[in-house]
Protein backbone atom coordinates (compact mmCIF):
# COMPACT_ATOMS: atom_id res chain seq x y z
CA UNK A 1 0.00 0.00 0.00
CA UNK A 2 1.27 3.23 -1.10
CA UNK A 3 1.66 6.11 1.98
CA UNK A 4 -0.74 9.05 2.30
CA UNK A 5 0.37 11.92 0.81
CA UNK A 6 1.36 14.69 3.45
CA UNK A 7 -1.26 16.91 4.14
CA UNK A 8 -1.77 20.57 5.38
CA UNK A 9 -3.16 18.77 9.04
CA UNK A 10 0.08 16.94 9.19
CA UNK A 11 2.42 20.54 8.43
CA UNK A 12 0.31 22.19 11.28
CA UNK A 13 0.79 19.45 13.89
CA UNK A 14 4.67 19.43 12.96
CA UNK A 15 5.17 22.83 13.53
CA UNK A 16 2.91 22.94 16.31
CA UNK A 17 0.58 25.87 15.20
CA UNK A 18 -2.96 25.65 14.23
CA UNK A 19 -4.09 24.39 10.33
CA UNK A 20 -4.79 28.25 9.25
CA UNK A 21 -1.79 29.38 10.33
CA UNK A 22 0.24 27.20 8.52
CA UNK A 23 -2.01 27.89 5.78
CA UNK A 24 -1.48 31.61 5.92
CA UNK A 25 2.02 31.18 5.94
CA UNK A 26 2.10 29.27 2.84
CA UNK A 27 -0.67 31.41 0.95
CA UNK A 28 2.72 34.28 2.03
CA UNK A 29 -0.64 36.67 3.64
CA UNK A 30 -2.10 36.83 6.79
CA UNK A 31 -1.12 37.75 10.22
CA UNK A 32 1.65 34.91 11.54
CA UNK A 33 4.88 35.31 13.88
CA UNK A 34 8.07 35.23 12.47
CA UNK A 35 8.73 31.99 14.70
CA UNK A 36 5.44 30.33 13.56
CA UNK A 37 6.49 30.86 9.87
CA UNK A 38 9.78 29.55 10.28
CA UNK A 39 8.51 26.82 11.87
CA UNK A 40 6.05 25.90 9.07
CA UNK A 41 8.73 26.21 6.39
CA UNK A 42 10.47 23.61 8.81
CA UNK A 43 8.05 21.46 8.49
CA UNK A 44 7.17 21.69 4.80
CA UNK A 45 11.02 20.93 3.79
CA UNK A 46 11.29 17.72 6.45
CA UNK A 47 7.88 16.35 5.04
CA UNK A 48 8.26 16.94 2.40
CA UNK A 49 4.82 18.83 1.69
CA UNK A 50 3.22 19.49 -1.71
CA UNK A 51 -0.54 21.86 -1.40
CA UNK A 52 -3.11 20.38 -3.83
CA UNK A 53 -2.64 21.77 -7.15
CA UNK A 54 -6.55 23.22 -7.10
CA UNK A 55 -5.89 24.99 -3.75
CA UNK A 56 -2.45 26.01 -5.33
CA UNK A 57 -4.05 27.99 -8.26
CA UNK A 58 -7.15 29.40 -6.14
CA UNK A 59 -4.76 30.90 -4.10
CA UNK A 60 -2.42 32.16 -6.23
CA UNK A 61 -4.66 34.19 -8.39
CA UNK A 62 -5.80 31.32 -10.45
CA UNK A 63 -9.61 31.79 -9.32
CA UNK A 64 -9.85 32.77 -5.43
CA UNK A 65 -13.13 32.08 -4.28
CA UNK A 66 -15.33 29.22 -4.68
CA UNK A 67 -19.04 29.93 -5.52
CA UNK A 68 -21.95 28.39 -4.22
CA UNK A 69 -24.33 28.85 -7.36
CA UNK A 70 -28.48 28.18 -6.24
CA UNK A 71 -30.03 27.13 -9.58
CA UNK A 72 -33.75 27.31 -8.33
CA UNK A 73 -36.43 29.53 -10.08
CA UNK A 74 -37.11 31.70 -7.44
CA UNK A 75 -34.16 34.21 -5.35
CA UNK A 76 -36.57 32.76 -2.13
CA UNK A 77 -34.26 29.70 -2.02
CA UNK A 78 -30.78 31.87 -0.96
CA UNK A 79 -32.56 32.24 2.44
CA UNK A 80 -33.15 28.73 2.74
CA UNK A 81 -31.81 27.12 5.73
CA UNK A 82 -30.45 24.16 3.70
CA UNK A 83 -28.64 26.74 1.73
CA UNK A 84 -27.29 28.55 4.65
CA UNK A 85 -25.77 24.95 5.63
CA UNK A 86 -23.80 24.69 2.86
CA UNK A 87 -22.16 28.08 2.49
CA UNK A 88 -21.01 27.49 6.13
CA UNK A 89 -19.27 24.02 5.44
CA UNK A 90 -17.66 25.21 2.17
CA UNK A 91 -16.74 28.46 4.06
CA UNK A 92 -14.90 26.61 6.62
CA UNK A 93 -13.18 24.03 4.57
CA UNK A 94 -12.04 26.51 2.19
CA UNK A 95 -10.54 28.99 4.98
CA UNK A 96 -8.15 26.16 5.87
CA UNK A 97 -6.74 26.40 2.01
CA UNK A 98 -6.98 30.45 2.09
CA UNK A 99 -10.16 30.48 -0.41
CA UNK A 100 -12.86 32.71 -0.14
CA UNK A 101 -16.84 31.37 -0.41
CA UNK A 102 -19.53 33.83 -2.15
CA UNK A 103 -23.26 33.19 -2.62
CA UNK A 104 -24.70 33.46 -5.78
CA UNK A 105 -28.70 32.89 -7.30
CA UNK A 106 -27.98 31.89 -11.38
CA UNK A 107 -31.65 33.82 -11.90
CA UNK A 108 -34.20 33.52 -14.77
CA UNK A 109 -31.12 32.88 -17.05
CA UNK A 110 -29.05 30.41 -15.66
CA UNK A 111 -27.03 29.93 -18.80
CA UNK A 112 -25.67 33.42 -19.23
CA UNK A 113 -24.71 33.14 -15.32
CA UNK A 114 -22.77 30.03 -15.60
CA UNK A 115 -20.79 31.42 -18.52
CA UNK A 116 -19.97 34.36 -17.14
CA UNK A 117 -18.93 32.26 -14.11
CA UNK A 118 -16.92 30.73 -16.65
CA UNK A 119 -15.03 33.70 -17.40
CA UNK A 120 -14.54 34.99 -14.32
CA UNK A 121 -10.60 34.57 -13.34
CA UNK A 122 -11.79 34.90 -9.68
CA UNK A 123 -13.73 31.53 -9.70
CA UNK A 124 -12.16 28.57 -9.00
CA UNK A 125 -14.65 26.35 -8.10
CA UNK A 126 -18.55 25.92 -8.49
CA UNK A 127 -20.99 24.04 -6.45
CA UNK A 128 -24.27 23.65 -7.74
CA UNK A 129 -27.33 23.38 -5.73
CA UNK A 130 -30.94 23.56 -5.98
CA UNK A 131 -30.86 23.03 -9.38
CA UNK A 132 -32.78 21.33 -12.09
CA UNK A 133 -31.84 18.89 -14.80
CA UNK A 134 -32.27 22.07 -17.28
CA UNK A 135 -29.45 23.66 -15.30
CA UNK A 136 -26.95 21.12 -15.34
CA UNK A 137 -27.66 21.13 -19.18
CA UNK A 138 -26.39 24.40 -19.67
CA UNK A 139 -22.96 24.40 -17.57
CA UNK A 140 -20.44 25.12 -20.39
CA UNK A 141 -17.90 22.75 -20.83
CA UNK A 142 -15.06 25.13 -19.70
CA UNK A 143 -16.38 25.56 -16.44
CA UNK A 144 -17.29 21.85 -15.90
CA UNK A 145 -14.05 20.82 -14.52
CA UNK A 146 -14.49 23.45 -11.44
CA UNK A 147 -18.27 21.91 -11.21
CA UNK A 148 -19.36 20.19 -8.06
CA UNK A 149 -22.74 19.06 -7.53
CA UNK A 150 -24.72 18.97 -4.18
CA UNK A 151 -27.36 16.92 -5.41
CA UNK A 152 -28.04 14.21 -8.14
CA UNK A 153 -26.02 14.95 -11.56
CA UNK A 154 -25.89 14.00 -15.02
CA UNK A 155 -22.78 12.37 -14.73
CA UNK A 156 -20.48 15.25 -16.31
CA UNK A 157 -19.69 16.83 -13.07
CA UNK A 158 -19.61 14.79 -9.77
CA UNK A 159 -22.16 14.25 -7.63
CA UNK A 160 -22.11 14.80 -3.27
CA UNK A 161 -25.83 13.71 -2.22
CA UNK A 162 -27.54 11.92 0.57
CA UNK A 163 -28.97 8.35 -0.59
CA UNK A 164 -32.16 10.29 0.34
CA UNK A 165 -34.41 7.31 -1.37
CA UNK A 166 -33.17 5.19 1.23
CA UNK A 167 -34.13 7.90 3.95
CA UNK A 168 -37.53 7.90 2.26
CA UNK A 169 -38.28 4.44 2.22
CA UNK A 170 -37.47 3.78 5.59
CA UNK A 171 -39.67 6.48 7.08
CA UNK A 172 -42.95 5.23 4.80
CA UNK A 173 -42.02 1.64 6.66
CA UNK A 174 -41.74 2.94 9.90
CA UNK A 175 -45.65 4.87 9.55
CA UNK A 176 -46.80 1.49 8.06
CA UNK A 177 -44.96 -0.58 10.97
CA UNK A 178 -47.14 0.98 13.51
CA UNK A 179 -50.40 0.50 11.62
CA UNK A 180 -50.81 4.05 9.59
CA UNK A 181 -52.31 2.87 6.58
CA UNK A 182 -53.39 6.54 5.04
CA UNK A 183 -50.08 7.94 3.80
CA UNK A 184 -49.61 11.00 2.84
CA UNK A 185 -46.38 12.58 0.78
CA UNK A 186 -45.26 16.10 1.01
CA UNK A 187 -43.16 16.04 -1.64
CA UNK A 188 -40.91 18.93 -3.08
CA UNK A 189 -41.69 21.53 -5.68
CA UNK A 190 -41.27 18.93 -9.42
CA UNK A 191 -38.85 21.02 -10.87
CA UNK A 192 -35.99 19.72 -8.33
CA UNK A 193 -34.52 16.33 -9.24
CA UNK A 194 -34.44 14.96 -5.79
CA UNK A 195 -38.26 15.41 -5.88
CA UNK A 196 -38.74 12.87 -8.38
CA UNK A 197 -36.25 10.24 -6.48
CA UNK A 198 -38.26 10.80 -3.18
CA UNK A 199 -41.84 10.30 -4.65
CA UNK A 200 -40.32 7.49 -6.43
CA UNK A 201 -39.28 5.54 -3.01
CA UNK A 202 -42.23 6.92 -1.56
CA UNK A 203 -44.08 4.85 -4.05
CA UNK A 204 -42.47 1.93 -4.62
CA UNK A 205 -42.57 1.66 -0.64
CA UNK A 206 -46.64 2.13 -0.76
CA UNK A 207 -47.06 -0.36 -3.72
CA UNK A 208 -45.29 -2.69 -1.32
CA UNK A 209 -47.30 -2.32 1.08
CA UNK A 210 -50.79 -2.06 -1.06
CA UNK A 211 -51.41 1.15 0.27
CA UNK A 212 -52.94 3.93 -2.14
CA UNK A 213 -50.50 6.54 -2.56
CA UNK A 214 -51.24 10.28 -1.73
CA UNK A 215 -49.06 12.95 -3.14
CA UNK A 216 -48.85 16.80 -2.78
CA UNK A 217 -45.74 19.13 -3.82
CA UNK A 218 -45.29 21.96 -2.42
CA UNK A 219 -42.27 24.62 -1.96
CA UNK A 220 -39.87 23.57 0.86
CA UNK A 221 -41.17 25.85 3.48
CA UNK A 222 -42.92 26.17 6.70
CA UNK A 223 -46.10 27.48 5.50
CA UNK A 224 -46.26 25.98 2.33
CA UNK A 225 -46.20 22.70 4.55
CA UNK A 226 -49.03 23.82 6.24
CA UNK A 227 -51.05 25.04 3.35
CA UNK A 228 -50.39 21.68 1.87
CA UNK A 229 -51.40 19.32 4.55
CA UNK A 230 -54.90 21.43 4.89
CA UNK A 231 -55.39 20.87 1.13
CA UNK A 232 -54.83 17.19 1.37
CA UNK A 233 -56.79 16.64 4.63
CA UNK A 234 -60.39 18.16 2.96
CA UNK A 235 -58.69 15.32 -0.60
CA UNK A 236 -58.58 12.76 1.94
CA UNK A 237 -59.75 12.93 5.24
CA UNK A 238 -58.87 9.93 6.60
CA UNK A 239 -55.32 10.62 5.96
CA UNK A 240 -53.19 8.89 9.79
CA UNK A 241 -49.63 9.71 8.44
CA UNK A 242 -47.87 12.42 6.54
CA UNK A 243 -44.44 11.68 5.34
CA UNK A 244 -42.76 14.98 4.28
CA UNK A 245 -39.57 16.19 2.07
CA UNK A 246 -38.18 18.00 4.59
CA UNK A 247 -38.15 18.73 8.12
CA UNK A 248 -39.29 22.56 6.93
CA UNK A 249 -42.73 21.00 5.56
CA UNK A 250 -42.98 18.75 8.21
CA UNK A 251 -43.16 21.50 11.42
CA UNK A 252 -45.54 23.63 8.91
CA UNK A 253 -47.73 20.09 9.05
CA UNK A 254 -47.41 20.00 12.37
CA UNK A 255 -48.80 23.14 13.32
CA UNK A 256 -51.54 23.23 11.03
CA UNK A 257 -52.66 19.88 12.28
CA UNK A 258 -52.28 20.98 15.74
CA UNK A 259 -54.24 24.33 15.11
CA UNK A 260 -57.07 22.03 13.06
CA UNK A 261 -57.67 20.12 16.67
CA UNK A 262 -55.41 16.80 15.34
CA UNK A 263 -53.32 14.93 17.75
CA UNK A 264 -49.78 14.51 16.47
CA UNK A 265 -48.80 11.28 16.88
CA UNK A 266 -51.87 9.96 17.83
CA UNK A 267 -54.76 10.94 15.27
CA UNK A 268 -51.82 11.73 12.70
CA UNK A 269 -48.05 10.90 12.45
CA UNK A 270 -45.86 13.32 10.97
CA UNK A 271 -42.52 12.58 10.12
CA UNK A 272 -39.73 15.04 8.21
CA UNK A 273 -36.26 14.72 6.22
CA UNK A 274 -32.93 16.84 7.43
CA UNK A 275 -32.60 15.75 10.70
CA UNK A 276 -32.35 19.71 11.38
CA UNK A 277 -31.17 20.82 14.51
CA UNK A 278 -34.75 22.44 15.60
CA UNK A 279 -36.18 18.94 14.51
CA UNK A 280 -35.70 17.95 18.42
CA UNK A 281 -36.64 21.52 19.86
CA UNK A 282 -40.28 21.38 18.40
CA UNK A 283 -43.01 21.57 21.29
CA UNK A 284 -43.50 17.49 19.76
CA UNK A 285 -39.89 16.37 19.07
CA UNK A 286 -40.41 15.46 15.59
CA UNK A 287 -38.89 11.90 13.82
CA UNK A 288 -37.29 12.49 10.56
CA UNK A 289 -34.16 10.93 8.49
CA UNK A 290 -30.37 12.18 8.62
CA UNK A 291 -29.05 14.22 5.94
CA UNK A 292 -25.33 14.96 6.96
CA UNK A 293 -25.11 18.69 4.52
CA UNK A 294 -22.20 20.25 6.23
CA UNK A 295 -20.26 16.30 5.24
CA UNK A 296 -22.08 16.91 2.12
CA UNK A 297 -20.73 20.03 1.99
CA UNK A 298 -17.13 19.76 3.17
CA UNK A 299 -16.48 16.91 1.09
CA UNK A 300 -17.55 18.01 -2.50
CA UNK A 301 -15.52 21.92 -1.36
CA UNK A 302 -12.62 19.79 -0.30
CA UNK A 303 -12.55 17.57 -3.59
CA UNK A 304 -13.27 20.76 -5.41
CA UNK A 305 -9.91 22.18 -4.25
CA UNK A 306 -8.02 19.23 -4.78
CA UNK A 307 -9.56 18.46 -8.04
CA UNK A 308 -10.87 14.72 -7.56
CA UNK A 309 -13.94 13.99 -9.41
CA UNK A 310 -14.97 11.10 -7.35
CA UNK A 311 -18.70 12.11 -6.05
CA UNK A 312 -20.17 9.89 -2.67
CA UNK A 313 -23.37 9.17 -1.49
CA UNK A 314 -23.85 9.73 2.05
CA UNK A 315 -26.12 7.03 3.97
CA UNK A 316 -29.61 8.56 5.76
CA UNK A 317 -31.13 6.53 8.62
CA UNK A 318 -34.26 7.59 10.83
CA UNK A 319 -34.30 8.93 13.46
CA UNK A 320 -37.24 7.36 15.89
CA UNK A 321 -38.62 10.73 18.17
CA UNK A 322 -42.16 11.85 19.12
CA UNK A 323 -44.12 12.79 15.95
CA UNK A 324 -44.36 8.94 14.92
Amino acid sequence: MLPSPTTLEDVAAAARVSRSTASRVLRGNGPVSGRARQAVLDAVERLGYVPHPGARSLASGQGERVVVAVGSPSSDLLADPYVARVVAAASRTADTEGVGVALRWLGREPRAELERLARDPGVGGVLLVDYSADVLAVVPPSLVPRVAAIGPADGRVPSYDVDAAAGIAALVEHVVASGRRDVLMLSGPRWLPGTRRAVAAYAATMDAAGLPRRVVAADLTASAGAGAVRRARLRWPATDAVVAMSDLLAFGAVRALTEDGARVPDDVAVTGFDDHPLARELGVALTTATHPVEQIAAAATADLLGRRRDGRTFPSVVVVRATA
